[in-house]
């Protein structure tokens, strides 16, 4: 009798085991160009930690995100549904942050708030760039706690820039003069044509909704925080979405990790090299941080860019792809993505359905066991990736910033990425033209009439900008 109430007992604590919500954390790197990984090509700048999910999980060569800039993207991401279907299609800057209005729509559901009220523990550390102004604050969207700042970008360190060295951009140079000039550590360029925004003013760094003096390279700090928050939630299911924002600008490589990359000549580059070490080591912290709680197997860890890199301006490369942030081209929207859960996912798979990250919440809905309370415009990918679903998780992606708009079908994308001419249509075939290198436009009406049939469809169901 005690034998069977024992392999009862023993058969509940098991299935009880299997149902628990596993923890989900969601790394974005901010604007990390597709080919800027080593396990994506590069052979100039090592990231074993990034490497190494997709090593031990799944990478995804035809990973996309909604939007070719930061606030856009991060709208679709935490909503699962393109952000033009209600309206955040633009990229709000600077004092743009604090407009009335200018956030992620109040009546927008984020499934941080689902996963809330499913019995997660939510937490929110680095860049928010979703509302500058109480509304839309991250603890007002479904966290529980939040440490980072809220517009689109924030100085590494405190003036005046101790332990780094800094190239900041500038209109002209003492006495007119255009190029780049170095004083001490700082370094002033001319060659985008345009200075360096204030990305500090009215942007503090946050703790909750109070402002902290914050002395470490934020990298490390948002690192560090991290850490805090695996080491306070790990006794409960828990979403961390660790939103660094390297490789973003302003451009400032910590010391240790410019001599790291003394070997490269060129000092822009260089500094770029550093802030990108510098993530992959805070990423393999926090991978490590989950290896000693022993919760590698209890937790869903996903990778992925909010858009392409901006080559001219961080070197940031998107190789082999074409364009890159702000562009509708593949360098634009196609980002490093990967996906690691030990035991539940694969290991090493080389992934070429195309995904999107749209695709982050319905998943994370599905293993936890909840349900949105909007259409979702994502998939749950687990299906796919452990074999159950064969074919594309989608056959349609869909992308509109003003003039510039998009749509694949199959392995077919018709774009027009040209503002100042809305005749200027491309169509290319990515399965043998990553690159988009060879334009079929006028050499395939039947297809680019079809593809723009499903085009007028998908804009038809968006919506003009609500801010």
């Amino acid at each position: 009798m005690t034998r069977i109430l024992l392999t009862v007992l023993f058969a509940a604590s098991v299935a009880l085991a299997q149902q628990r919500q596993p923890n989900i954390v969601v790394i974005v790197a901010d604007d990390l160009g597709y080919g800027e990984l080593s396990i994506q090509g590069n052979p100039e700048i090592p990231t074993p930690n990034i490497d190494s999910i997709a090593e031990g999980g799944v990478r995804f060569t035809n990973g996309y995100v909604t939007a070719p800039n930061c606030s856009p993207s991060r709208a679709g991401l935490l909503t699962g549904r393109y952000q033009t279907r209600f309206g955040h299609e633009f990229n709000p800057i600077g004092a743009g942050n604090v407009e009335p209005g200018a956030g992620l729509p109040v009546r927008e559901t984020t499934f941080v708030e689902t996963l809330h009220d499913a019995g997660y523990a939510t937490s929110l550390v680095g860049k928010w760039h979703l509302g500058g102004t109480a509304p839309f604050h991250p603890q007002r969207r479904g966290f529980d706690d939040f440490y980072g700042f809220l517009h689109e970008g924030h100085y590494f360190v405190p003036p005046p820039w101790l332990g780094v060295t800094t190239m900041l951009r500038r209109r002209a140079l003492p006495g007119g003069a255009q190029g780049r000039q170095q004083f001490g550590s700082v370094i002033y360029t001319t060659h985008m044509g345009h200075n360096e925004p204030p990305y500090d003013a009215d942007n503090p760094i946050l703790l909750g909704g109070q402002p902290v003096a914050e002395e470490t390279y934020l990298t490390d700090a948002i690192t560090r925080e991290a850490i805090g928050r695996i080491e306070a939630h790990q006794q409960r299911p828990f979403f961390l979405m660790v939103a660094y924002n390297a490789v973003h600008s302003p451009l400032q490589g910590a010391d240790a990790y410019m001599e790291r990359f003394a070997s490269i000549e060129d000092v822009h580059r260089r500094i770029f090299a550093a802030m990108l070490s510098n993530l992959d080591d805070g990423v393999g912290e926090i991978l490590e941080a989950l290896r000693e709680r022993n919760l590698e197997r209890d937790t869903l860890v996903i990778f992925l860019s909010d858009n392409g890199g901006p080559t001219r301006e961080l070197t940031s490369s998107n190789l082999p792809l074409h364009g890159g942030k702000g562009s509708v081209y593949e360098g634009g929207l196609r980002v490093p993505f990967m996906m690691r859960w030990p035991g539940h996912l694969p290991e090493g798979v080389v992934e070429d359905r195309p995904v999107i990250s749209l695709d982050i919440a319905a998943t994370a809905l599905a293993l936890a066991g909840a349900e949105s309370e909007q259409p979702l415009d994502g998939v749950n990918l687990m299906p796919f990736l452990a074999g159950n679903s064969t074919g594309r998780p989608h056959e349609e992606f869909y992308w509109r910033q003003g003039q510039r708009i998009a749509v694949r079908v199959g392995d077919w994308k018709l774009l027009r990425n040209d503002r100042r001419n809305p005749d200027a249509w491309e169509l290319y075939n990515l399965s043998d033209d990553i690159g988009e290198t060879n334009n079929l436009i006028d050499q395939m009406a039947d297809r680019t009439a079809a593809l723009r049939e499903v085009l007028e469809r998908l804009d038809g169901q968006m919506v003009d900008r609500a801010f």
